[in-house]
C-alpha cells in the first residue's frame, strides 16, 4: 500500500486514486515577520527608538522609502467613528483610520515599502539592532531567542561592555559593527546598506505571446537582425546579464525551455507581466516586448543603471511622448499587487498603471521605442536597419 496526501498518490490493493489539492501551489514573495526588508530595534527605550528610526527616514528620504512598526502604550482606543480621507492642494492624500491587524493585509501594507524599521521592544523582525543599555540588560536576556541575526550593535553609554547572555549566543559578537548612539549618520549609512542589500534581483521577459493581428504573423518571428526577433531579444536582455524568459501564450509552439505560459488569460501584455510575477514575485521584472526593433544593448543596460527600486517601476519615455512606454520597462515586485488592484477596477493597460504609479522615468530619443505593428512598418525599419 502507498499513500499520497496532498499531491501524493495514494496505492491500495485495488487502485490507484489521486487526492485533490484544496488550493493552488503559488510562488510566494519572501518576507519576514510582516515585511521582505525588516529590521528590529531593541533593547533601550521606546522613545530613544523612536527618535532613531525618525532620524534615519529622514536622512535616507528620497533614497529609500521606510515605514515604522510600533506598539501603542495606551490602555484605551477611542473608537473612529468617520474614517477622513484629506485631499492636499499637493496632490497628496491624508487618510486617518483605524485598521483591524491581520497577517496577511499587513503585508500587502508593508509590501510597498523599501524597509520596515520595527520597535523591537514589541514585535520580532527578522534581523535587528541591538542597544547595549546598562538599564535595559533585563529586557535583552528576556527577548534572547528572538535575537537570531544582529547586524549593528548601539551603545548607550562609552564604556558599556557586550552582556553576557550575547556573548553565549554569538561568539562574534564584537566584531559586528558597534557604533555610539550619537553616530546617527553612521548608522543611518549602516541602515541604508541593509536595505540596498535587499533590494529585489532583475530578470528579463520578453514578450512574445501578441496575437500580431494588424500584422498577419508573429511579430516575435521577424527578422531584422539574421534571427528572429524573439531569438534576438532573449540574446540582448541575456547580454545585459538577466536571467531572461520568454513569455508566451500556452497554444504557441516554441522550442524554448525557459518560458513563462500567460496564466492571466486574455490581458494582453497586463497578463503577461502579471505571470511572471506569480512565477517569480521576488524579483523585478526587466519586460521588453519584440516589436520594439530599435532597442539597443545601450538603453538596456542605462535603463538598468537608471533604476529606482524604491519606485514603482522605472520606465523608459520619448522626449517628444506624453506617456512612458510600459513595455521597455522595470517593474518592481512592489507592483504585481498595485497591478491586481487595477485589474479589480477592470483595468489591464500597464501604461494606466505607469501614468498612476510613482515610476522613475528615463527619457531617450523617440525612435528607440518605435513600435512596428503593419508588413509595411516592418519593411521600411528593416530598409533603414540595413542602410545603417
Amino acid at each position: 500500500m502507498m499513500i499520497r496526501y496532498r499531491n501524493f498518490k495514494v496505492r491500495t490493493n485495488t487502485t490507484i486514486m489521486e487526492i485533490h489539492r484544496k488550493h493552488a501551489k503559488l510562488t510566494r514573495r519572501e518576507s519576514g515577520f510582516y515585511a521582505p526588508s525588516e529590521i528590529a530595534f531593541l533593547g533601550t527605550k521606546c522613545s530613544a527608538i523612536q527618535e532613531l528610526s525618525e532620524y534615519i527616514a529622514t536622512k535616507l528620504y528620497g533614497k529609500i522609502r521606510i515605514a515604522y512598526a510600533d506598539a501603542s502604550h495606551s490602555s484605551t482606543l477611542e473608537p473612529v467613528a468617520l474614517d477622513s480621507f484629506t485631499f492636499h492642494s499637493s496632490g497628496d492624500l491624508q487618510i486617518r483610520r483605524l485598521y483591524q491587524q491581520n497577517p496577511y493585509q499587513d503585508k500587502l501594507f508593508y509590501s510597498s515599502y523599501d524597509l520596515l524599521l520595527i520597535n523591537g521592544n514589541h514585535y520580532q523582525g527578522k534581523s535587528q539592532v541591538v542597544f547595549l543599555d546598562p538599564e535595559k540588560e533585563s529586557s535583552i536576556k528576556k527577548r534572547i531567542n528572538q535575537i537570531t541575526d544582529v547586524k549593528l550593535v548601539i551603545r548607550m553609554s562609552k564604556d558599556i561592555k557586550a552582556f553576557d547572555c550575547l556573548l553565549d549566543k554569538f561568539p562574534g559578537f564584537n566584531e559586528i559593527p558597534h557604533f555610539d548612539f550619537d553616530q546617527r549618520d553612521q548608522i543611518a549609512e549602516e541602515i541604508e546598506k541593509f536595505a540596498n542589500h535587499h533590494v529585489p534581483p532583475v530578470k528579463g521577459l520578453v514578450l512574445a505571446g501578441g496575437q500580431s493581428m494588424r500584422m498577419g504573423r508573429d511579430k516575435g518571428l521577424l527578422n531584422y537582425f539574421g534571427k528572429s526577433q524573439r531569438s534576438y531579444s532573449v540574446e540582448l536582455l541575456q547580454k545585459c546579464n538577466l536571467d531572461t524568459r520568454l513569455s508566451v501564450r500556452k497554444e504557441q509552439e516554441v522550442s524554448d525551455t525557459d518560458v513563462i505560459e500567460d496564466v492571466f488569460l486574455g490581458l494582453g501584455p497586463f497578463g503577461a507581466i502579471c505571470s511572471a510575477f506569480q512565477h517569480d514575485p521576488n524579483s523585478a521584472w526587466l519586460v521588453l516586448a519584440t516589436d520594439l526593433p530599435y532597442v539597443d544593448e545601450r538603453l538596456i543596460r542605462k535603463l538598468l543603471n537608471h533604476r529606482n527600486p524604491s519606485k514603482v517601476a522605472t520606465a523608459v519615455k520619448g522626449k517628444k511622448k506624453e506617456f512612458p512606454e510600459p513595455l521597455v520597462t522595470i517593474w518592481e515586485p512592489k507592483a504585481y499587487p498595485i497591478m491586481l488592484q487595477f485589474l479589480a477596477q477592470g483595468i489591464s493597460c500597464p501604461r494606466k498603471v505607469l501614468i498612476n504609479s510613482d515610476v522613475e522615468l528615463l527619457e531617450t530619443d523617440d525612435v528607440y521605442i518605435y513600435n512596428v505593428n503593419t508588413p509595411e512598418e516592418f519593411d521600411s525599419v528593416k530598409k533603414k536597419l540595413e542602410q545603417g
